[in-house]
């Protein structure tokens, strides 16, 4: 799962490793949280041959998937993640698994590890960073949901895949990230149908990502500063990282959610 995530690289960054023509400028967000826009990079029309105009582009979604056969999105659960085993299958995912693959730059993400009710320990979050200090490209899927009086909002979800193997003590699902070389291959959707990228949809290397214990300052999506990020000593009784747990989470709840609409 990913319910928060973070993206405090410059536009040039994300610029060069999109190979973008062009990008507007954006500040450095450190607890982007769910029904707040996120940058997003999808393919753009086939250049004209001779043309320098690039084949791909940076747009603003709202985190928040919605598919488009949505009547009343105050009746639909807001879908933030998608998972990649089923995302080919389920009508929510499927046209947009054909069509509307994109890719999300991200610093880094955050998870949460709750221990089982009763345990009497506390839960801890964590920043997920890549150790490398650079921009991963999480996968997502783009939807355009249209209102009854046709106005427009574009929707974009994470997917995510089973932990690798030194994450599951905090979780059991990540992020898929895909990788720079696969990034032509993630967006085609004219000629890779989402059977060609399933192998795309793994879980990460198992060195990639450093994993930080931090303050519950992040809970709140009013807390926006780089101080969200800075490393604490884990609450009592939870080792760095916390040892598997037998009892998996089945999901949680983000303080201070806003609405999508």
């Amino acid at each position: 799962m990913c319910g928060r995530f973070s993206l405090t690289a410059s536009p040039e960054e994300v610029r060069e490793l999109f190979a973008l023509l062009e990008i507007e400028d954006f500040p450095a967000r450190y607890n982007i949280a769910p029904t707040q826009p996120i940058l997003a990079i999808v393919a753009a029309d086939s250049a004209e041959p001779g043309s320098n105009r690039p084949d791909r582009k940076a747009v603003l979604l709202r985190w928040g998937f919605m598919p488009g056969w949505v009547k009343d999105p105050a009746d639909f659960p807001l879908l933030i993640n998608a998972r990649a085993e089923t995302a080919i299958s389920k009508a929510s995912f499927r046209a947009a698994m054909r069509h509307r693959r994109i890719l999300i730059p991200a610093s880094g993400f955050y998870e949460w590890h709750r221990p089982p009710k009763g345990s009497g320990e506390k839960s801890q979050a964590y920043w997920v960073k890549p150790k490398n200090g650079k921009i991963v490209a999480f996968a997502g899927l783009m939807e355009t949901w249209s209102s009854a009086d046709g106005s427009e909002v574009d929707t974009g979800a994470i997917l995510t895949v089973d932990a690798s193997p030194s994450f599951r003590a905090i979780h059991d699902r990540m992020p898929v990230v895909i990788a720079p070389e696969d990034f032509t291959r993630w967006l085609d959707c004219k000629t890779q149908e989402p059977r060609e990228v399933l192998d795309l949809m793994r879980s990460p290397q198992d060195d990639l990502f450093e994993v930080i214990p931090v303050s519950d300052r992040v809970n709140k999506v009013a807390n926006t500063g780089p101080d969200i990020q800075d490393r604490i000593h884990p609450v009592a009784g939870e080792p760095e990282p916390p040892r598997p747990k037998k009892t998996a989470r089945q999901g949680r709840a983000d303080d201070g959610q806003m609405d999508l609409f």
